[in-house]
């Protein structure tokens, strides 16, 4: 693994997203900051919504804000990175039959990436938090396993379609209709009580839910996670991103000769 070049991929990748505009890298602290201040103060006082009736920390005019913005953040950042990933073998076709590297570390920049923008937007989120007076549980600490389970899926899913997509092209698109799906299929946006009861043991079987859960067990109803679902999470992840390797490598000079 080729480390330098994996950082200089990742330094490269923030400056180049907003490289044309006049602002240039503020946009990368500006763009987050706007999104808090949007889920935070217009969806708290337009939506009204209260999470009071299931039992949670009593959070006040803010409940559904700080319910929200958990949720949106960790799906951002998960989705963006499973997407990428599964793209990367195209987007730096032109770079891997010249520079030796690693096919299944190739996209860790895009992880480290990730990682970057998701910690400046928790950075605001934070700050956020800490104005109104919120209190943090000791159960916080139990976050940057949640992350780890959380993108160790991302990396593991991403590299997975990212082999399928060399050799089928429509992969990505596919992988976009999905997540939109996935998005709207997990609770984020709305509370998973208003749901009919009947529907609540189909969420046990999307990993997403359990991520979603975890963190805001721990930041609002300041508690600790489900151990054994996260456990669980992490081993899918292990095996499916060993998996990913181990048939990628099989199939390695194909996929330099279809690219």
């Amino acid at each position: 693994m080729n480390l330098s070049l994996i950082f200089n991929f990742t330094r490269q990748d923030l400056i180049d997203r907003h490289s044309a505009s006049v602002l240039g890298a503020a946009w990368t602290f500006i763009l987050p900051l706007v999104n808090i201040l949007i889920f935070t103060l217009v969806f708290s006082n337009i939506m009204g919504m209260r999470l009071d009736t299931l039992g949670m920390q009593q959070l006040g005019q803010y409940s559904y804000s700080i319910y929200l913005v958990t949720g949106v953040l960790a799906w951002n950042c998960f989705s963006s990175t499973l997407t990428r990933i599964t793209q990367v073998f195209h987007e730096k076709a032109h770079l891997i039959g010249k520079v030796k590297i690693s096919l299944w570390s190739l996209p860790l920049y895009i992880l480290l990436s990730e990682t970057i923008l998701y910690a400046i937007s928790m950075a605001f989120f934070v700050a956020f938090l800490i104005i109104i007076g919120f209190h943090f549980p000791k159960s916080v600490l139990y976050w940057p396993i949640i992350f780890i389970c959380q993108q160790l899926l991302a990396y593991a899913a991403g590299l997975a379609f990212a082999v399928l997509s060399v050799f089928l092209r429509d992969v990505g698109q596919i992988v976009g209709v999905v997540m939109q799906l996935w998005f709207w299929l997990t609770p984020i946006v709305y509370v998973l009580n208003i749901l009919p009861e009947r529907w609540h043991t189909l969420f046990v079987f999307n990993p997403f839910y359990h991520i979603v859960e975890a963190y805001r067990a721990v930041l609002i109803q300041g508690v600790s996670p489900d151990i054994q679902a996260l456990c669980v999470l992490f081993i899918i992840g292990f095996v499916l991103l060993g998996f990913s390797i181990f048939v990628g490598r099989k199939l390695e000079r194909d996929i330099r000769d279809f690219l």
